[in-house]
């Protein structure tokens, strides 16, 4: 593409994360500036979004929306319509991967680990406290309670007692009509960006994310210091490749492009439980991307012209 063509970073919009994509879409818009491209922050409005992206002369958008229309396959289906070409995944990926119930069934139906769970609708859950004691049977405690299509923890609650579990489910509901109580599994959190390297998909090294706080919540996530970040994770060649297989059989099953990232975690049991896949995740210099890119000596700014370049046709 010619750098004098406008690029728009969309950020923003009306999800619960959107002031965290602001700081992704600012930093992906200054490091793209860096490398000498003609990048334009545009605010989300989706009834507004075509008209916006003309009116800017924009020759292809790079998405920074986390959450909702950014991960859920509405904004792809929107720039799809208008042959707008854009970054990262495409409208089904998206969409199944937002959703955690949706990603969930995908990964049984494959037999890729992840943890076993409960798949709960609103309209179906019937007296919460005889759901709680349901859950509480079925996978003990603690138990991880998480609305179906959030991002960023946002409704997630690992309930440590039973008498924390409604609370919990009425907190995840607040987000979801859908929600999942999944089985705590005990072990070390993972994250394994991918991205695509002449149309393959290549894993990145492998981070192992350890909270001071125990549990990798939204504190955890946005508070400087209160995390540390093992880059290349400090495991052995056989399990590394084995964490990274899993990742990239996630990536193809779920019909992943581009940049995308695949939490898990390995258990106790040396089993590498996958919990979910990010289509559009963070991307300050900071971020979990990032940090993997620059173990394998990608530059920010060389990140997301790749992004850039990889851009849906």
């Amino acid at each position: 593409m010619n750098k004098q063509d406008v690029v728009a970073v969309v950020l923003g919009g009306p999800s619960s994360e959107a002031e965290i994509s602001r700081v992704t879409g600012g930093a992906i818009a200054g490091a793209l500036r860096e490398k000498g491209y003609n990048a334009k922050e545009l605010e989300l409005d989706p009834a507004n979004l075509i008209n916006d992206l003309r009116a800017m002369d924009a020759k292809v958008v790079f998405n920074a929306v986390h959450g909702m229309y950014g991960e859920d396959g509405r904004l792809q289906s929107i720039l799809e319509a208008a042959g707008m070409p854009y970054t990262g995944c495409g409208v089904l990926a998206s969409a199944v991967s937002m959703d955690k119930s949706a990603t969930k069934r995908y990964l049984q139906s494959a037999g890729i680990p992840t943890a076993p769970c409960m798949i709960i609708n609103k309209q179906d859950a019937g007296d919460l406290n005889a759901l709680a004691d349901k859950i509480v049977a079925e996978f003990g405690l603690p138990v991880v309670i998480k609305a179906a299509t959030q991002g960023s923890s946002i409704g997630v609650t690992i309930p440590k007692t039973a008498e924390e579990v409604v609370p919990a489910l009425e907190d995840s509901f607040k987000y979801s009509q859908n929600v999942l109580a999944e089985k705590c599994i005990q072990g070390k959190e993972l994250t394994i960006s991918m991205m695509e390297e002449d149309g393959e998909p290549k894993a990145l090294p492998v981070i192992w994310i350890a909270p001071h706080s125990g549990a990798y919540d939204f504190h955890s996530k946005y508070t400087k210091g209160a995390t540390d970040y093992h880059c290349p994770a400090p495991f052995d060649e056989a399990t590394t490749a084995y964490i990274q297989g899993v990742a990239k059989d996630t990536y193809k099953l779920l019909g992943l492009s581009g940049v995308a990232r695949v939490d898990a975690i390995l258990g106790e049991d040396g089993v590498a439980y996958v919990l979910e896949a990010n289509t559009v995740p963070g991307m300050t210099a900071t971020s979990l991307v990032p940090k993997a890119a620059a173990a394998v000596g990608i530059s920010f700014p060389e990140l997301c012209e790749k992004i850039l370049l990889s851009a849906h046709k």
